[in-house]
């Protein structure tokens, strides 16, 4: 998944406190995650919208980004609207006015790029920890992708230079707070666009290579066009903005009228780490049938409920998915086989009459956060469809203000998919303690201890994942609903979506450790029992016991769980499961 195991200085602090785990060094990730062979190594901005695998590739992995020509003729053609406004001595909100509560003061046209560059240096006003690199990439491209669009009136140069930034992973110091989701993530961005002046702060995660042409009149990009960058953590020490343009060979942007608040107005933060948290979730959500139909073998369950006509009478697609995956696992199971005896009719049929809802009802609960998942993908890419800015530059020339920037639709299924994160890893949990009580477990030793009483086994295992899914709990109150008014009550509702964003960052690094905690227990069960396991099931134990041992006197157990965790990080379970069954959902 990648989301939050980065590699760094200094570990970022969570909103309440808590540490963010950070992101894999960035060669390290290209071998471990198995999805980055099938992501693009160049990404070609020419005003269609992105997708979610573009912004992974860019943010995560260091692809390459070249803006099109044709995009570079369109932003031409709505900054000579943008000029002609610039001398009008009619006032136009962001040309030849000041922002929020101040919009109604008129500038005069000697001020004018003044007024730009103070928006940024006073908007760039974040506190607090340092965000990830891989979500600070994915601001920059989300933002250079809207100014391709030709609607903010920026100049194609203002494009290029974002451009450039990326390629020489020129990667601006953005903090955890100073956006309220509306207008957009303003601190976030405007750090990034105080870079791109030549001023503050930044991070140059690589160097060498060649880059991807930006086209047009700006500088080209100095950096590599394939590879990755680091996909979350700070890397390295910070360096001054004006030092790392020059080394890249990029001119320092000198803002003309309006730029400055084309380059801070859009939901570009958010929606980044929205794209990342779907990516991640995908697989994840994979990696939960797994663990699942793991759970169920070991703890001698029934996979009666999981058949295709039962899963019918009630056809949710993502519950369809989830229960195709688990019968695939478990197909051919002979541990599975053991406890069914043969019905009137001379067919198998399991003894295990109803097993517990953590079990039985694995499909309806992973299935609904499949369908949750969905409904986030069709937002981000409306999203990701979308030119936010206020005001824009309409297709017939017109300049007018708007309310799109606003965050509430990116907001809502954050706060969606955290809602979702909690409650898979809470079934997950569930199932882990079920192995452990002897009363529940089916004939396995107390806590699958060697020696039950000097052994403690995995007993404090479930309390981490315990603690975790408590955690989880905690960051799926909405974000969205806790409105707080700014800029002298202008802006009198916002939607706190980079919160939610920046939480449900949390929610995914705690499912993936809750998940991998259950692998690791079920296929400590697996090595327990006499018969043996299903070929997929059977899969996913040879992956783990090939980084963690079996069954054996208590040992240092942390180093183990993060082994399993990298496996779950990297794909590797899931990918284990499908090359002995097949393609999984």
């Amino acid at each position: 998944m990648s989301t939050l195991h980065d590699a760094a200085t200094t570990p970022a602090a969570g909103a309440a406190g808590t540490a963010l785990p950070q992101h894999q060094d960035l060669h390290q990730d290209l071998h471990q995650d198995r999805e980055s062979s099938d992501l693009p190594r160049h990404v070609v901005l020419d005003g269609t919208p992105l997708t979610v695998e573009q912004v992974v590739a860019v943010a995560r992995y260091g692809a390459s980004v070249e803006i099109h020509e044709s995009a570079l003729a369109r932003m031409a053609q709505s900054r000579a609207v943008i000029e002609d406004l610039a001398h009008d001595t009619v006032p136009h909100y962001g040309v030849s006015t000041g922002f929020g509560a101040l919009a109604r003061r008129h500038i005069p046209t000697e001020m004018r790029a003044q007024l730009q560059v103070s928006l940024v240096r006073s908007h760039a006003a974040g506190s607090g920890p340092e965000v990830e690199t891989e979500v600070v990439r994915a601001l920059q491209l989300l933002r250079l992708a809207t100014l391709v669009t030709g609607h903010t009136g920026a100049r194609p140069v203002t494009a290029a230079t974002y451009a450039g930034m990326l390629n020489a992973g020129i990667t601006p110091v953005v903090h955890e707070y100073g956006s309220l989701g509306c207008s957009g993530d303003l601190a976030p961005l405007a750090h990034v666009a105080l870079a791109a002046m030549g001023e503050g702060r930044v991070r140059v995660v690589r160097s060498g290579g060649s880059s991807g042409s930006t086209g047009g009149d700006g500088p080209a990009g100095g950096g590599v066009s394939t590879g990755s960058t680091s996909g979350g953590g700070s890397t390295g020490d910070t360096v001054d903005a004006a030092h790392a343009l020059a080394a890249a060979g990029i001119e320092p942007l000198i803002l003309a009228e309006k730029e400055g608040l084309a380059l801070i107005n859009g939901t570009d933060g958010m929606l980044g780490m929205l794209c990342l948290a779907i990516h991640d979730l995908r697989r994840l959500l994979t990696t939960a049938d797994v663990a699942a139909s793991l759970s169920v073998e070991a703890l001698l369950g029934s996979d009666a409920p999981f058949a295709e006509d039962l899963v019918a009478l009630r056809p949710h697609p993502g519950q369809t998915a989830s229960a195709s995956n688990m019968r695939r696992l478990l197909a051919g199971s002979p541990l599975m086989a053991s406890h069914r005896e043969l019905d009137d009719a001379g067919n198998p049929a399991c003894t295990r009459v109803q097993d517990a809802y953590s079990l039985r009802c694995a499909p309806q609960v992973h299935g609904a956060a499949r369908d949750t998942l969905d409904h986030a993908a069709t937002v981000a890419g409306r999203e990701l469809a979308s030119a936010i800015d206020n005001p824009v530059v309409t297709s017939d020339g017109r300049v007018e203000s708007n309310g799109n920037f606003h965050g509430a639709p990116v907001a809502y299924v954050l706060d969606f998919l955290a809602i979702a994160a909690a409650d898979l890893a809470s079934m997950s949990e569930r199932r882990t303690d079920r192995f452990l009580d002897v009363a529940r477990n089916e004939g396995l030793p107390a806590f699958l201890a060697h020696d039950p009483g000097v052994d403690s086994g995995h007993m404090i295992a479930q309390y981490t994942a315990a603690g975790i899914v408590s955690e989880l709990k905690r960051l799926a109150a909405p974000a969205s609903v806790d409105s707080i008014p700014s800029s002298a009550m202008q802006e009198d509702h916002v939607s706190m979506g980079w919160a939610g964003a920046r939480k449900l960052r949390r929610s995914v690094d705690g499912l993936t450790r809750v998940l991998a905690i259950e692998v690791l227990t079920a296929t400590r069960a697996l090595d327990l029992r006499e018969e043996a396991a299903a070929a997929g099931t059977g899969a996913v134990h040879d992956a783990v016991r090939a980084v963690v041992s079996g069954p054996g006197p208590d040992r240092y157990l942390a180093p183990e769980i993060e082994h399993v965790v990298g496996l779950v990080t990297g794909g590797h379970v899931a990918a284990a499961a499908a090359g002995a069954v097949g393609q999984l959902h």
